[in-house]
């Protein structure tokens, strides 16, 4: 059954390395026209069966190849090209995309570069594994937050520390050096890590703070989860943070971090799922479930979010028939799409949302128009 799941997902993270690569040269074309982008190329598509482009979150790309792949069936194509959430936001302020896949909420400065507004969807949750690459040391090495932190900002450097022993009374820590890998692009992922840090860590807090890129005070950068994941596969010591699905792919092993309730918790799937109940839920939906939830709740937890503009074709230069792909992709997003989320089988390994907050993005959808006018 596990065999089979790291099958399906990476068959899903090969594909979105297909179509990242499709989707650069594709991007580049587009630029090359002037106007609207691929937004102009896919308006002049007429009446056909619809074609809509998004950029962005590293974390998601497995979702969103899935998604798409049951999409194509029912006449609509969905490209996405997993380049980062910062990018992916910054690729549609240009109407370069008509969605981006964005990890952290909006910000006030994202959204005045999205001129004539801009709606976000929650989607999927996604555990941030503290993962490692130590011999003979399974999963399950407890580290907290102040640790953590320590061990990003090059404080402890190796792996038979006192302060990483304490914690793990008992166990046989070798005294290998510790080589922290970290993005080097712009991500949710490392806003979400960041976050979790800041928030353990006064240090991190006043040196380094939390964004989707920071100046890192040690450490080898990698691009993306893929990167990353690869750097600390073939590096002995490493240790990084990467998504659970890239973490399952590459087998990796991975800590279990002290949460806000004193547990020491795994990023199961069940876990990452106690992350989003009972969180506040703003006006605009964006959400933070970092350190949030109740007892058993895995700590470091990143919601994804799907943006759009208010009106695409007002905004966006879209066609009605696009606004529409956007609108079908949307409701399967955090419809039908969710029950390809969870633990089992052949779903992928992201929490889906609770129902209740499916049913507020649902809601915000009916807020899309174009032109002005309720999308059809």
């Amino acid at each position: 059954m596990r065999r089979s799941r790291i099958t399906a997902i990476a068959t899903m993270l090969v594909v979105a390395v297909a179509v990242a690569a499709c989707g650069s040269s594709s991007k580049s074309s587009s630029s090359s026209s002037g106007g609207g982008g691929a937004a102009s190329s896919s308006s002049s598509s007429g009446g056909g069966p619809a074609t809509i482009n998004g950029a962005g979150s590293t974390l998601a790309a497995p979702i969103y190849q899935q998604w798409g792949s049951v999409l194509k069936s029912q006449g609509l194509t969905v490209n996405f090209n997993p380049v980062g959430s910062g990018a992916g936001v910054a690729d549609l302020q240009t109407k370069t995309v008509q969605f981006a896949g964005s990890d952290p909420a909006l910000k006030p400065t994202d959204k005045a570069g999205l001129k004539g507004g801009a709606l976000q969807f929650p989607v999927a949750f996604g555990g941030i594994t503290v993962s490692y690459n130590l011999s003979g040391v399974k999963s399950g090495l407890k580290l907290d937050g102040p640790t953590i932190a320590d061990i990003f900002l090059g404080k402890i450097k190796t792996w038979s520390d006192p302060a990483i022993a304490k914690l793990n009374p008992g166990m046989k820590l070798p005294s290998t050096a510790i080589t922290v890998v970290h993005r080097s692009d712009s991500s949710g992922t490392t806003k979400g890590f960041t976050t979790f840090l800041e928030d353990y860590s006064p240090q991190w807090k006043s040196q380094v703070g939390a964004d989707k890129t920071v100046k890192w005070p040690t450490g080898t950068g990698a691009a993306k989860n893929s990167g990353v994941a690869a750097a600390v596969k073939q590096t002995p010591g490493a240790i990084g943070y990467v998504e659970q699905a890239y973490a399952l792919l590459n087998g990796f092993t991975y800590a279990a971090v002290k949460n806000a309730h004193g547990q020491y918790v795994l990023p199961t799937i069940a876990n990452t799922s106690l992350a989003a109940q009972g969180i506040k839920i703003p006006a605009d939906l964006g959400i933070s479930t970092i350190n949030a939830g109740g007892p058993g709740a895995y700590p470091i937890v990143s919601q994804t979010f799907l943006d759009v503009y208010k009106d695409p074709c007002k905004s966006g230069n879209a066609s009605s028939s696009v606004a529409g792909g956007l609108k079908k992709f949307l409701t399967y997003a955090f419809g039908a799409g969710q029950q390809t989320l969870g633990s089992s089988g052949q779903q992928l390994p992201y929490a889906p949302l609770p129902p209740s907050l499916a049913a507020k993005d649902t809601a915000q959808l009916a807020k899309m128009t174009c032109n002005g006018k309720p999308v059809s």
